[in-house]
């Protein structure tokens, strides 16, 4: 028997088109090279499964540099409110965290992978796990084949990629679906790590000085050659044995990556605000007032509250303080430059992690060459995309897994009502 509709991938985008086709009536197939659906999902939100966001429109939108605005005439179709609708239709109970972010109220998301993989069944879609997918044959004329690397073939009417990218492989997504892209004469945009920590080979880092260390609230930022500010996130970061890492640092990555290809940098500069709350001239007067007040005592413990204890020793020595030094013996200059060190420490970074080692892969089709609202190649009738895939990439707390179930949606349903259109 022909399908109607076939979804190559099991992840977020390919569960939500095939269940979209599914409502549509199609006669749906779900291929995954996995052993189970859904390994993506099960992973996602630290295991319990960022399902969407709740800011306005808007303003999830900026929270996905990579072509976001793409993405306004799907979210006039099927937005982040639907989708939370989607979820609590299928008995899957959402709460609302910090920055809009909506969890299952169960903490779990496996809960969310099998409500999903309960509707596919519901649904009467035929799933096939274990089955890599080797090549597409896009006939001219006539259905499209789909080789699988176990000897079948499969043919369909209308087929939905939705493969991934190349981020996170070990849950499937290795970038096999840039090729069968390109087949058909799509554009596959550079490909680059997002959401991923950063290398560094300053002297502090190599030594291993801040080794652990976590810095709440900071604001972080990545600098041009001129060193103004290219972008800045205030959130947690962390020092590493390699570099940085953390909410802050992987939300600037993108950044980095982009900053070294625009200006062919060997390294880019970052600044890092431990008290981004406050002034540069009024955290001066306010330390000098301190310190004025209680000259006897130790600069440490003058200052001790102010930073954590190891980031406020690794300042003081950075900028040749001795932290038993009385008040009242350091200088008007010593302690401005400290308090500066304070708003701006800046250092280096060389790079990122492997694109194997990031969250969320930049590049991928051209948002160009696919039709806005249906998620329809504009090369190949039949041919759809959704998910990681395309060029489309956002920072993390719900805005890759918003777009990834609102293109899955658009590109199932209207892949099930290509062939119902093509039927008649």
């Amino acid at each position: 028997m022909q399908n109607d509709v076939i979804v190559i991938g099991g992840g977020p985008s390919g569960l939500m088109a095939a269940i979209a086709a599914g409502e549509q009536g199609a006669n749906v197939l779900l291929i995954d090279k996995g052993d189970r659906l859904g390994r993506k999902l099960a992973i996602s939100g630290g295991g319990r499964c960022n399902v969407t966001n709740r800011l306005p429109i808007d303003e999830i939108i900026k929270h996905i540099p990579g072509n976001g605005r793409f993405l306004y005439s799907a979210f006039s179709i099927f937005n982040n409110e639907d989708i939370i609708n989607f979820f609590e239709k299928l008995g899957i109970e959402l709460k609302e965290e910090d920055h809009g972010r909506m969890f299952p109220a169960s903490n779990k998301a496996q809960s969310v992978v099998n409500a999903l993989l309960s509707r596919l069944e519901h649904l009467h879609v035929q799933i096939k796990t274990n089955t890599p997918v080797s090549d597409i044959d896009f006939n001219e004329e006539g259905p499209i084949t789909v080789h699988s690397e176990n000897g079948q073939s499969y043919t369909t009417a209308a087929v939905i990629i939705a493969v991934g990218g190349k981020s996170v492989p070990h849950t499937g997504s290795t970038g096999d679906g840039y090729a069968w892209a390109e087949k058909v004469g799509h554009t596959i945009t550079e490909l680059y790590p997002t959401e991923v920590p950063l290398t560094s080979t300053e002297p502090f880092i190599k030594q291993k000085e801040l080794q652990g260390l976590s810095l709440r609230d900071v604001s972080l930022s990545v600098l041009n050659p001129k060193g103004k500010a290219i972008i800045t996130h205030q959130m947690d970061m962390i020092f590493t044995h390699f570099g940085i890492s953390g909410p802050a640092v992987l939300r600037c990555s993108q950044f980095v990556v982009k900053a070294m290809k625009k200006w062919n940098l060997p390294e880019v500069t970052m600044s890092l605000d431990a008290l981004p709350d406050k002034k540069e001239e009024p955290l001066f007067q306010e330390l000098h007032k301190l310190i004025k007040t209680e000259p006897k005592k130790s600069v440490k413990n003058i200052l001790k509250g102010l930073l954590p204890e190891r980031y406020l020793l690794f300042l003081l020595a950075y900028n040749e303080i001795d932290p038993a030094i009385q008040g009242a013996n350091l200088s008007s200059d010593k302690l401005r430059a400290f308090t500066h060190s304070c708003k701006q420490f800046q250092f280096k970074v060389n790079g990122t992690l492997s694109l194997e080692k990031a969250f969320v892969t930049g590049g991928g089709v051209s948002v160009k060459e696919i039709e806005p609202q249906t998620m329809a190649s504009k090369k190949k009738n039949g041919l759809y995309f959704c998910g990681e895939i395309l060029d489309i990439h956002g920072y993390t707390g719900g805005y890759n897994i918003t777009s990834a179930l609102v293109t899955g949606r658009l590109a199932g349903m209207n892949a099930a009502l290509f062939v119902q259109e093509n039927k008649k």
